[in-house]
């Protein structure tokens, strides 16, 4: 029998030839292994250390912003910034700390706001943190020297907002900062770092100014240190200009017509006039021109990583309030009782609903009594019949006050007529600018009063304060008392008084376009058309003698702001108007001057001011007002000033 057990010769020659070749491998790789490992182990390891690659995000250049004209109001100007790789900070907390103290000191920024930073980037650190942006040239040679002691600090190109004109402005074309959580959750565009618009057209036209960021990678060591340039990977495009409706020039003569309003003012006493706004509109299509506000601050406070002590008055109340709230736009922000500036709405008004005639007379006293409450008016010199015109044109308010009373006379079933047509003349909602958050105003009625005067808010008074009394539409009628406006809300109504009777949208950002370069014509590549004068079914004669009045009032002897525009050049027409408002505590008059010109022809500008606790509106907001329109006509003005005014 055959023993299949039994180990032949062949077959342990066939193990032995199979061991021998098992053998022969591992020793191969026993000593491929010790090679890589111990003879070529350091060269490997610095090796793959010098080749770490980093994602780099590359900031696209916002667009710049244009005046009409082309004129730069914004722009962008190249940049440095310093940037920490939080994965490249020293990982010994000492050393760390260290260094991030020298940084602070030589980038002049405080070492408590760059701990705040980088703890909160602890969950991302392989993404840059901007820590300071438009460095100087001592601060990046210094960085430049120094550079084996700032592991994980880096000097990166950026580009900064620069503003020719300074604070020419400032609250219309907003600024920008780096983006917070909510926004970067609400776009998913942005990443950590990326810079978007904070307010104004900065804001509202980010989407347009930003552009698109591009990418690169970059080659660095175990420090973080580069190791070759950038490799572009994707070319960051920049944003669009914005061409506005201002004008450059009538924009500064606007701001520096409420500084000499304000001058006026207090040469007249009224020592708390501290602030204003101003408004110029094209009738035609509601274009803005100029949109002033007073105080105002400089847009570049905001460049970079800011200071915060320079940003107190717009991150803290109190400092804010003790500089008079400098980034509030008081032209679509601020609210205001217009005063007689109103009187032609209740003119229209009274005349739609046939509770008075042009040319029938009431009479102008004064003081007139009602419900045994004396309502005085603004001079006791008149005391004489008066057509609506003339009564326009001396800013009657006993005339007004009778108004009034016919219109709190009215059966219920009519409703309160004076709010509806002030409604549909722009008031108590916003007029639709596309920049800027508006306020709606105020546009008082019975249903406010029960809504606002609760058992809650005033407990002791509420049962009286809720109701409608004849005092509350006879002040009304008079633009007083309850009855908030914003300066632009007044320049829309003249802009329809000025146009005919259409009610325009005014808009700021007039188109977007691509510049081109060797003085080529931009292209367009949006216009932002604003919806149509909306025609108000106002009766045209009632236009017609609203219009009579206030050419009288800056025309005949007895308006109140003739000594103002009585000699210009160009036909101008207008209203004064001395609103009293409670401000801490005490009644101080806003001073206003609304009206437009030419009146000769169809008219171009209208022009609405406003100087805060300024006293009576011709002597403060009207010589204003006549700044701009020298500016806009080319043309001088002598101001005269009137011997009496409202």
């Amino acid at each position: 029998m055959t023993e299949p057990y039994r180990l032949t010769p062949q077959l342990a020659l066939r193990v032995a030839i199979l061991g021998g070749i098992v053998l022969a491998t591992f020793a191969v790789l026993f000593l491929r292994l010790w090679a890589l490992q111990i003879l070529s182990g350091t060269q490997y390891l610095r090796t793959a250390q010098n080749n770490q690659l980093r994602a780099l995000r590359l900031q696209a250049a916002r667009g710049a912003i244009l005046d009409r004209n082309g004129r730069v109001l914004v722009r962008n100007t190249a940049g440095l910034s310093v940037q920490i790789w939080p994965a490249d900070l020293p990982k010994d907390r000492a050393v760390r700390a260290r260094m991030l103290r020298r940084l602070a000191f030589v980038i002049k920024v405080p070492y408590a706001r760059l701990q705040r930073e980088i703890a909160a980037r602890s969950d991302d650190p392989l993404t840059p943190l901007t820590v300071k942006r438009g460095i100087h040239d001592d601060q990046l040679y210094h960085l430049e020297e120094k550079k084996e002691a700032f592991p994980g600090v880096v000097v990166a190109q950026s580009y900064l907002r620069e503003y020719p004109y300074r604070a020419l402005a400032a609250q219309l074309v907003g600024h920008v900062g780096e983006a917070s959580q909510e926004e970067l959750d609400g776009n998913p565009e942005l990443r950590l770092g990326d810079e978007v618009g904070k307010a104004g057209i900065e804001s509202a036209y980010d989407g347009f100014l930003r552009g698109e960021a591009g990418s690169a990678r970059l080659r660095v060591d175990s420090l973080g240190r580069p190791r070759g340039e950038p490799e572009l990977s994707d070319i960051p495009v920049g944003g669009r200009a914005l061409r506005l409706t201002i004008d450059v020039r009538l924009q500064r003569a606007a701001e520096q017509a409420l500084r000499y309003g304000i001058r006026l003012a207090k040469g007249n006493e009224a020592w708390n006039a501290n602030g204003g706004a101003l408004v110029a509109l094209d009738p035609r299509d509601g274009a803005v021109l100029a949109l002033a506000s007073n105080p105002t601050y400089k847009p570049s406070l905001f460049v970079g990583k800011p200071d915060l002590e320079k940003l107190a008055p717009f991150l803290d109340e109190g400092r804010a309030a003790k500089e008079n709230f400098p980034s509030l736009n008081r032209a679509i922000e601020g609210r205001y009782p217009p005063g007689s500036t109103f009187k032609p709405v209740t003119a229209l008004a009274a005349m739609e609903e046939h509770l008075v005639s042009p040319y029938a007379s009431l009479d102008c006293t004064p003081s007139y009594e009602s419900h045994g409450q004396t309502f005085d008016n603004w001079t006791p010199n008149y005391d004489q019949p008066m057509s609506l015109p003339t009564a326009l044109a001396t800013s009657c308010d006993t005339y007004f006050y009778q108004l009034g009373e016919a219109f709190y006379d009215l059966p219920p079933e009519r409703g309160q007529p004076l709010q509806l047509w002030a409604g549909r003349l722009g008031f108590g909602k916003t007029t639709g600018l596309d920049v800027g958050a508006e306020a709606p105003g105020l546009l008082p009625t019975i249903d406010w009063r029960r809504r606002y005067f609760t058992r809650e808010r005033y407990p002791r008074t509420w049962e009286q304060e809720r109701l409608w009394k004849p005092g509350d539409s006879i002040q009304l009628a008079i633009g007083q008392k309850d009855i908030q406006v914003t300066p632009l809300q007044m320049a829309r109504f003249y802009a329809l008084v000025a146009n005919g009777g259409k009610l325009v949208t005014p808009h700021v950002v007039d188109r977007a376009e691509q510049p081109m370069r060797n003085g080529r014509r931009p292209i367009v590549l949006q216009r932002f058309t604003p919806p149509a004068p909306q025609p108000v079914d106002v009766d045209p004669g009632a236009l017609a003698a609203v219009r009579e009045g206030l050419l009288l009032a800056t025309h005949a002897g007895f308006g109140t702001s003739s000594g103002v525009f009585g000699s210009f050049p160009v036909s101008i027409a207008g209203k004064t108007g001395t609103a009293e408002k409670a401000v801490n505590g005490r009644l101080e008059d806003q001073s206003w001057w609304c009206g437009y010109g030419p009146t000769d022809r169809t008219a171009e500008i209208v022009v609405c001011a406003l100087i805060e606790n300024g006293g009576h509106g011709g002597s403060a907001a009207a010589p204003a007002a006549l700044k701009v329109f020298e500016q806009y006509f080319g043309r001088r003005g002598t101001f005269v000033a009137p011997t009496e005014t409202d």
